[in-house]
């Protein structure tokens, strides 16, 4: 038995992150100072940690932009590395005097009590995916704004203009008009330009998050969501990434808590009183969720009938928030228990595979055609083995390839039938 007063004692470890520096301490159980804070510049920073962490070390980081990079560098370096939600610490450790030192300090201490509020650490590809969506949702946003400036000039002189975001050339007559000075010409030409550039780059984040959706990790819950209504590539990709593992969720309440959906509460005494939804959790996943939710109650009867049952007793906006955290709940038992959807015909889920299949090309289908495509996801979820064609429009029925045909394609289906 190894002579345990020789052990290295646990340190409690806290790293106060700003964007050229952090800030190190330490201090043991009882709260005792043994790591005295020093600053570190982030040029240097993985030799400092290098030299100045220990194997059996405890470490805390809040999350910031910057804090898995420096998350990837501390795992290997220490025996447990945690990520505080910073919102919950503050609320744990507010201070009137906030300094560096002294936030680090606390934050040691808060992980010496076990009182630190951690939040989920996501894999390398759920990071990427992040971004790969934040980028694209801030291209959309700057595009919207170039619009929206358009638009604008077009109102100060009462002008005609095209409604909506597609500003094509047949549709810009109004912009030479005589009304217009010169300047305003000038600046619309300069947004026209900004607007095709904006949407081309995020045309392009489009088709590269269309091309991952069919790839693992996500091909296999993309699968189950693409069957649901109103889902689409993006949004579906947008829920995947917020997600992340859907084990770490134990119930389809404690997803909707996490994305923000669910009622608050106020209660003072012998009265309770609801209030909107929380907003707490990511933004993103709310967002996707009410942009499906628009879809379904169009495009679905079943969500329609929902959404009209409650449209009358409330706002609809009201309306489609409570749509979307009903299917949020969805989400999750089709995701945990790998399910069909019930309440559309086989039918239009292969519909909806077909239309996954447009939006790739034939490198990212993997060679297959969009029938074939369409097929594959089909005998994959282990339905539509009698259906040959997609009639939803009767002047345009669509062919499926045969089942016989994909297996000849992808022979590893015949392990999971």
């Amino acid at each position: 038995m190894a002579d345990e007063t020789n052990a290295s004692p646990c340190r409690y470890v806290a790293l106060d992150i700003h964007k050229h520096y952090c800030v190190i301490a330490a201090v043991n159980r009882d709260g005792q100072i043994v790591l005295e804070p020093v600053r570190m510049e982030h040029e240097d920073l993985e030799a400092q940690l290098n030299q100045k962490l220990l194997p059996s070390d405890q470490v805390v980081i809040e999350s910031t932009t910057n804090a898995w990079h420096i998350y990837d560098l501390l795992e290997p370096l220490a025996a447990k590395v945690l990520v505080a939600n910073p919102i919950r610490v503050k609320q744990i450790a507010c201070a009137k005097v906030k300094t560096d030192i002294r936030d680090t300090l606390i934050l040691a201490r808060l992980l010496a009590a076990n009182l630190v509020p951690t939040v989920w650490v996501p894999p390398v590809e759920v990071r990427d995916l992040r971004y790969l969506l934040s980028q694209r949702r801030r291209l959309v946003g700057m595009h919207t704004q170039t619009v929206n400036r358009m638009g604008s000039v077009a109102h100060r002189h009462h002008l005609n203009h095209p409604k909506g975001k597609r500003y094509i050339e047949k549709n810009t007559e109004w912009q030479q008009d005589d009304e217009l000075s010169d300047s305003e010409k000038f600046q619309l030409e300069l947004d026209m330009a900004t607007g095709e550039h904006l949407d081309g780059q995020a045309k392009k984040i489009a088709e590269k998050i269309a091309r991952m959706s069919q790839e693992e990790p996500w091909a296999a819950n993309m699968m189950y969501l693409m069957q649901l209504p109103g889902f689409g590539v993006i949004t579906g990709m947008t829920v995947l990434s917020a997600i992340g593992d859907i084990a770490r969720f134990e119930s389809s309440g404690k997803l909707s808590s996490y994305s923000g959906l669910t009622a608050g509460v106020e209660q003072s005494g012998t009265k309770n009183r609801g209030k909107g939804i929380t907003k707490e959790g990511r933004k993103e996943l709310r967002w996707a969720m009410v942009e499906v939710a628009q879809r379904a109650v169009k495009s679905d009867p079943y969500w329609k009938s929902r959404f009209q049952a409650l449209e009358r007793r409330m706002h609809r906006n009201q309306a489609i928030v409570a749509i979307a955290h009903q299917m949020l709940e969805l989400v999750w038992h089709v995701l945990t228990h790998k399910q069909a959807y019930r309440h559309f015909s086989e039918e239009r889920i292969a519909y909806k595979y077909l239309t996954w299949g447009w939006q790739l090309d034939e490198e990212a289908r993997d060679g297959l055609t969009r029938q074939q495509f369409a097929r594959y996801y089909l005998m994959r979820l282990g339905i539509g083995h009698d259906l040959k064609r997609i009639a939803l429009n009767p002047k345009y029925p669509r062919k499926l390839a045969s089942e016989a045909e994909v297996l000849a394609l992808k022979p590893e289906l015949n392990q999971t039938r």
